[in-house]
C-alpha cells in the first residue's frame, strides 16, 4: 500500500504540471489566435482491502468496500478552442474566423499545418505567407502592380489593378474543420497539425455549413482569461501548500513512531 509521502508526492508533481500550464496560458494570453489549455487529472489505482457486498457472515453483507487510493496523475492536457475576441487592425491580409475552421498553410517539408491566427503578409513574389513564410493554402499570389486586396466572408480574394475599373478574382482562401479539433498536435508557430485523434481534415469554404465567415482586417486573440487563469494559479498554489504539509506531517510521524518503538 502506498504512503502518505508517496500519495502527496503524486498530488505536487501533478500541481506542477497544473501550474506550468496555467503559466503557458498566462505567458500567450497576448499572442493572436492562441488557444488556452487545460490539465486534467486522474486517480491513480485503488488498493482494495475489502470489496463491497462482501460477505460478512452467515447472512449479511458490508454495505460498503474498504479501498485506499494512491495519489493522482496528469491524464493529459485539452486544448479549449473557444473563440477569442476580435481586434480590428484595417490590414488587408490581416484575418479572423469568425465561427468553426482553421487556415490551413504549407511547411517547407509539404505537410499541411492549421492555424487560426490570421497575421498574414505577402513575400517578394506576392504569395500570401504567415509571419514565417509559410504559404497559406491553397497557394494565392497577389499580382505585382495591386493597388488593393479584398478578402471576402467566403475566402474569396481580388485584388484592384492599376488601369482596370473592376477588381480582379485571383483565389479563395478555404477554410479546414476537425471533428475533434482539441485532438490536434501543436507543434509551435501558432501551428496544429493533424493527429489521429483529430480525426480527418474537411475542407470548406467561410460561410458553408460547418464553416464560419472570414473577417478581412480583424486578428482573433487569445481566448485566455487572465483573471480566470490567476484563480486557477491560487487555487493550485495553496493545494500545493497543503500537499507539502502532508509530507511534513507524515514525515513527523514516522519519525515520532521510529523514536517511541
Amino acid at each position: 500500500m502506498p504512503s502518505a509521502l508517496a500519495i502527496a508526492r503524486s498530488g505536487l508533481e501533478a500541481l506542477d504540471a497544473r501550474l506550468r500550464t496555467i503559466s503557458n496560458n498566462l505567458a500567450n494570453s497576448g499572442t493572436v489566435g492562441f488557444k488556452r489549455d487545460r490539465a486534467a487529472f486522474e486517480t491513480l489505482m485503488y488498493q482494495t482491502t475489502r470489496p463491497a457486498g462482501a460477505p460478512q457472515g452467515a447472512d449479511a453483507r458490508f454495505g460498503m468496500g474498504l479501498s485506499t487510493g494512491s495519489g493522482v496523475r496528469v491524464a493529459g492536457s485539452e486544448r479549449v478552442h473557444t473563440q477569442g475576441n476580435f481586434t480590428v487592425t484595417d490590414n488587408a491580409l490581416d484575418l479572423a474566423v469568425d465561427g468553426q475552421g482553421l487556415f490551413e498553410v504549407t511547411l517547407p517539408d509539404g505537410r499541411a499545418a492549421y492555424t487560426r491566427a490570421g497575421a498574414f503578409t505577402s513575400d517578394a513574389g506576392g504569395r500570401i505567407v504567415t509571419p514565417q513564410g509559410y504559404p497559406v493554402a491553397p497557394g494565392i499570389q497577389i499580382p505585382q502592380g495591386a493597388t488593393a486586396v479584398t478578402i471576402g466572408a467566403d475566402g474569396t480574394v481580388s485584388a484592384q489593378l492599376a488601369g482596370e475599373s473592376a477588381p480582379t478574382e485571383i483565389g479563395q482562401i478555404t477554410l479546414t474543420s476537425f471533428i475533434n479539433p482539441a485532438g490536434l498536435e501543436p507543434v509551435g508557430e501558432n501551428l496544429f497539425l493533424e493527429s489521429a485523434a483529430s480525426g480527418a481534415p474537411q475542407q470548406g469554404v467561410g460561410g458553408e455549413a460547418g464553416f464560419g465567415k472570414i473577417r478581412q482586417g480583424s486578428l482573433e486573440g487569445s481566448n485566455v482569461s487572465t483573471v480566470q487563469e490567476l484563480v486557477d494559479m491560487i487555487e493550485t498554489q495553496r493545494a500545493y501548500e497543503i500537499n507539502s504539509k502532508v509530507i511534513s506531517a507524515a514525515d513527523e510521524m514516522m519519525r515520532y513512531v521510529n523514536q517511541a518503538v
